[in-house]
């Protein structure tokens, strides 16, 4: 079902909260093979630094990122799934797809206070990254602990007391790792209930186990079934 020769057209990738586009690795080569165009940035901080960095200036990157192309699919993780979520009915995406996604305003969502810049680079350690991924191998611990990146306390903490959006007009589905100890299986079950969207769990998964762990590849396979099947391809935006 692709409506776009030669491809089947954009999809953009957006990070959670101290990763970056490298987590997308996975994905990328698997949408690749389906036909998709993939972009995967990282989200800059702004020009004082991460403590002075929010979460509107990660949702206007996001809101840029999307207009690049017209017809984007939007797919999101955790952080990532709340900036795709914010964006997606204004950019006019075909598709949503959110992985372990942030809340909006409303839904449950553990409530904490954070540090001006949360150190998870600097002060993080092997065995932190372990104990956030038991769903992968060594290597993939390494690759991610080599990678992972501060975050800007302000925006965990704007993105964790729920935002405001604009409820997408386009098909979205909601994927949810079953032993996520960030994101509640429930909180991602009941956005999906409140979009109207499709949801999935993926068993035995961890919060970053659909990108980063052995359900990886079949994740990214099963996204782009999905996207093939679901994606609004209106002509307004052949036009």
């Amino acid at each position: 079902m692709r409506d776009e020769p030669g491809g089947a057209g954009r999809v953009v990738c957006v990070h959670g909260a101290g990763g970056g586009g490298w987590e997308w690795g996975i994905w990328a080569r698997g949408l690749a093979i389906a036909g998709f165009d993939v972009l995967a940035p990282d989200l800059k901080p702004a020009a004082g630094g991460l403590a002075a960095t929010h979460l509107d200036d990660y949702r206007r990157q996001v809101a840029a990122w999307s207009r690049s192309a017209r017809g984007v699919s939007l797919v999101g993780a955790s952080l990532g799934g709340l900036l795709a979520l914010a964006v997606a009915r204004a950019v006019r995406a075909r598709a949503l797809v959110l992985v372990n996604p942030m809340p909006g305003a409303g839904l449950p969502m553990r409530a904490e206070t954070s540090p001006a810049v949360i150190r998870w680079r600097s002060e993080g350690t092997l065995r932190s990254t372990q104990r956030a991924m038991p769903d992968a191998d060594d290597a993939a611990r390494l690759y991610a602990f080599r990678r992972w990146r501060d975050e800007s306390g302000a925006v965990v903490d704007e993105a964790r007391a729920g935002l405001v959006v604009d409820p997408p007009d386009c098909p979205v589905l909601v994927l949810a790792s079953e032993h996520d100890l960030d994101v509640p299986v429930e909180s991602s079950r009941a956005l999906a209930a409140t979009l109207g969207a499709d949801f999935e769990c993926i068993a035995g998964a961890s919060h970053v186990g659909p990108l980063l762990g052995r359900s990886a590849p079949r994740t990214a396979e099963r996204v782009a079934e999905w996207l093939h099947a679901h994606r609004r391809g209106g002509a307004d935006l052949r036009a």
